[in-house]
C-alpha cells in the first residue's frame, strides 16, 4: 500500500485476490487430467508438455520455494529480535544471530515432522497463530491511528523510485495470494478433489483473506508510508501484546516454512530414503537430519547474509506467482480444454499468458534492482 497509495493499492489488492482465485480454480480443474491424478505441479506440467517442461517447472518451483523459505527465516529472525528488544536493552545479538537461532528451530521442526500428513495438528495451530497476531496487530494499529498525528500517504522517492516501488509491490501482492504448490496440496484432499479444492479456495480467498486485507488497510491508515514491511515493528501498543503477536508470528513461520519446503523435502526423501523403512528408522532419521539440516543451514546462511525480507518476497512473487500460477496455468488450460473455445475465450486466455510473461520480466528486474541496491547500501550480515 505504501508503494501504491490508497486508490491503486486498494484496486491491486482486491483485484489481485479475485484474479488469483480464478487462476487457482483453473489450476485445480486440471488436477485430474488424462485419466490420472497429478500430485505434483511438475507432474502436471510434464504430462501436458513433456520431460523438458517437467524439468523446467521443477527448477522454477523449487528455486522460488527456496527463496520464499529464506524470506520466512528472515521474518522469524525479525520476530525473535523484536521479542528480545521489547524487554532488554542488550543489543549484542544482531539480526543475523536471531536468524541463526530461528534456523536452528526450523531445522529441529523439520526433523521431527517427517511429512505433510504428520503436519495436520500443526496446520490447525498455524491457523490460530495467524489469527492471534493478525487480530492483535489490527487492534493496536487502529488504536495507534486514533492517537497519532496526521500521516503522510504520499509516494516517496523520485519518479524512477516510485515506478520500481509500484512494480515491486505488484510482485509482493502476487506472492501473498499464491502458493506455487496447489497440486501438492490438492493431492491430500479427499474425492472429489476438484469440487473440494474449489470449496477450499473459496474459503481461503474469503474468510482467510479478509483479516489480512483489514490488517493491510488499517496498518496503512495508521502509519502511512512509514509503515514497516514487517508491520509488527510499527506497532506502538502494550509490549506484552506486541510480544505475543511476534511470538505467534515466529511459531506460525515455522509451520509455514515446513509446508513450502515439503516439495524439496519430498524430493530428497524420495532420492535418499528407503521405501521399505518407516519414517523413524535409523536410516530415515539420518537422511532427514543430513538433507533437511543442510537445506535449512544454507537457507539460514543466505538469510543472515542478505536480510532483505521485502526484496526476497518481491523476487519470489515475480519468478513464481506470475509464471507458475498465472501464465502457465492459462496455457495448460488451453492445451487441455481449449478445443472448441470461442475466439473471444481464446483471446482472453492468451492475453493472460502474454501479460503474465511481461509482468514476470518487469517485476524480476525491479526485485533484482532492489536486492542489488540494498546489497550496496547495507553490509553483509546487516542488522536492519
Amino acid at each position: 500500500m505504501a508503494y501504491l497509495g490508497w486508490a491503486m493499492g486498494s484496486i491491486c489488492l482486491i483485484g489481485g485476490g479475485i484474479i488469483s482465485f480464478y487462476n487457482n480454480c483453473l489450476l485445480g480443474s486440471l488436477h485430474e487430467t488424462g485419466g490420472k491424478r497429478h500430485i505434483r505441479y511438475r507432474d502436471l506440467a510434464g504430462h501436458i508438455y513433456g520431460k523438458g517442461m517437467y524439468r523446467a517447472t521443477w527448477f522454477v518451483q523449487y528455486f522460488n520455494l527456496s527463496i520464499a523459505n529464506i524470506g520466512t527465516i528472515i521474518l522469524a529472525g525479525e520476530a525473535l529480535k523484536a521479542i528480545w528488544g521489547a524487554f532488554s536493552d542488550n543489543t549484542s545479538v544482531k539480526l543475523a544471530g536471531w536468524i541463526v537461532i530461528a534456523g536452528i528451530c526450523f531445522g529441529l521442526f523439520a526433523f521431527v515432522v517427517p511429512n505433510l500428513h504428520a503436519l495436520r495438528f500443526f496446520s490447525t495451530c498455524s491457523l490460530f497463530l495467524s489469527l492471534i497476531y493478525t487480530c492483535i496487530a489490527i487492534a493496536i494499529a487502529f488504536s495507534d491511528g486514533l492517537r497519532s498525528a496526521p500521516r503522510d500517504y504520499s509516494l516517496k522517492g523520485t519518479k524512477a523510485d516510485r515506478t520500481f516501488n509500484a512494480i515491486g509491490a505488484l510482485a509482493t501482492i502476487a506472492f501473498a495470494y499464491n502458493t506455487g504448490i496447489l497440486p501438492e496440496m490438492q493431492s491430500t484432499i479427499r474425492q472429489p478433489t476438484t469440487t473440494n479444492i474449489y470449496k477450499a479456495l473459496g474459503m481461503q480467498f474469503t474468510v482467510g483473506t479478509f483479516p489480512f486485507l483489514v490488517l493491510t488497510f488499517v496498518g496503512y491508515w495508521a502509519y502511512g508510508n512509514a509503515a514497516n514491511p514487517y508491520l509488527l515493528l510499527s506497532l506502538g501498543g502494550p509490549k506484552s501484546l506486541v510480544t505475543i503477536a511476534n511470538a505467534a508470528a515466529f511459531l506460525q513461520a515455522i509451520v509455514s516454512l515446513h509446508i513450502y519446503a515439503t516439495p524439496m523435502y519430498e524430493f530428497m526423501d524420495t532420492y535418499f530414503a528407503r521405501k521399505d523403512q518407516s519414517d523413524w528408522s535409523l536410516h530415515s532419521m539420518l537422511v532427514r537430519f543430513i538433507t533437511r539440516g543442510t537445506y535449512i543451514t544454507v537457507s539460514t546462511f543466505l538469510g543472515a547474509l542478505l536480510p532483505f525480507f521485502g526484496d526476497f518476497i518481491a523476487l519470489t512473487g515475480a519468478m513464481a506467482a506470475f509464471p507458475l500460477e498465472s501464465g502457465i496455468v492459462h496455457h495448460m488450460y488451453l492445451k487441455v480444454k481449449g478445443k472448441g473455445f470461442s475466439i473471444w475465450r481464446l483471446i482472453w486466455h492468451w492475453s493472460i499468458v502474454v501479460i503474465s510473461a511481461v509482468l514476470t520480466i518487469v517485476t524480476c528486474v525491479a526485485a533484482i534492482h532492489y536486492i542489488i541496491s540494498d546489497s550496496t547500501y547495507y553490509h553483509a550480515f546487516a542488522d536492519i
